[in-house]
């Protein structure tokens, strides 16, 4: 905060000094107003935006820094430690992220040619530490961007960060890199047309069969995700043998992500008779299953969500079967 010769506190980001100019504005004209804004408040506030605007180039300056770091030609450098310029390189990365949590920021790092970047140098970097902060970077500005995600889209950073995230040796990269796919995917159609081209689902569903816990929980939150939004892919989804698959992921050893596996095995099942013929094949065992399952996390309040989902799963699936007073088959 800053003081004017009043006395007064203002805030020094821009939007704080946005909403005191629009205040001081709106009282002068109100029908209450006591006095007008004065000229030293005014000059104030003119020139504490005019410091905000100087900040926010000066990020832009840096970010300029950061892509030059980023744009080296690695050949040159011959005589730079490779732990040095790795290190350097990470810690670009790091401020870009940062920065792009302003999406103004997140705009002009497009402008400046950094996702380009991104996608044709960084995507395939040797280092495994540059590949999934670039993964993570874009991410962070696709995120809630429709002008980025179309950018992204365009140069065909949706079938490399599926590729990443489908194949990569190293699980960092791999959660990064579906990350990113889920910033560029959700409320996108263009993006959700993009992944059912390149065969997002299967990714999604090898993803949930992977040793990578983070991984498997985040490709069974997303495919929820979009069952849930794009009840219309059911039928594909379903006619790719999906709910014999998560039935064999329910039957690993138990996992807080089983919860997004029942969610959107329950999505399957609803208004979908493929799905809920499916789940009803005797083969399958899924009724004993989900009889076991509820059995193991009765009570288990950090669970709740999970059980919910298993008694609904049951109750579309099997009903009439017979049952204590506690809703518990016999």
């Amino acid at each position: 905060m800053a003081q004017d010769g009043e006395g007064r506190r203002y805030p020094r980001n821009l939007q704080g000094v946005l909403q005191l100019a629009v205040e001081a504005g709106s009282a002068a004209e109100g029908p209450t107003a006591i006095e007008p804004m004065s000229d030293e408040r005014k000059t104030f506030l003119r020139e504490a935006l005019a410091e905000v605007c100087k900040g926010q180039m000066d990020e832009v300056e840096q970010m300029k820094q950061c892509l030059a770091i980023l744009r080296k030609d690695e050949t040159s450098e011959r005589e730079r430690e490779d732990d040095e310029d790795e290190d350097e390189r990470e810690s670009a990365f790091e401020m870009l992220s940062e920065f792009c949590e302003n999406l103004d920021n997140a705009r002009d790092l497009m402008i400046l040619g950094g996702l380009d970047l991104c996608v044709s140098q960084y995507l395939c970097h040797v280092q495994s530490g540059l590949r999934w902060r670039a993964a993570e970077l874009i991410a962070s500005c696709a995120q809630n961007m429709p002008q980025v995600q179309v950018h992204l889209l365009s140069i065909g950073a949706l079938p490399k960060l599926l590729q990443l995230t489908d194949s990569d040796p190293h699980p960092t990269v791999r959660v990064k890199a579906l990350y990113a796919v889920s910033c560029l995917v959700r409320e996108q159609d263009a993006g959700l047309q993009a992944f059912l081209s390149h065969d997002g689902f299967s990714v999604l569903m090898r993803g949930m069969q992977s040793e990578n816990e983070k991984l498997r929980t985040k490709s069974a939150f997303l495919l929820l995700n979009l069952l849930t939004s794009h009840p219309e892919q059911k039928d594909i989804v379903v006619s790719m043998g999906m709910v014999q698959q998560l039935v064999s992921v329910l039957r690993t050893p138990h996992s807080p992500f089983h919860e997004h596996v029942l969610g959107a095995l329950c999505c399957l099942v609803d208004q979908c008779p493929q799905g809920l013929k499916d789940c009803r094949d005797p083969s399958l065992g899924l009724e004993e299953l989900l009889r076991v399952r509820s059995r193991e996390i009765q009570g288990k309040e950090e669970c709740q969500e999970e059980l919910d989902f298993c008694e609904h799963l049951r109750g579309m699936c099997f009903r009439g079967r017979p049952s204590d007073e506690n809703g518990m088959d016999r």
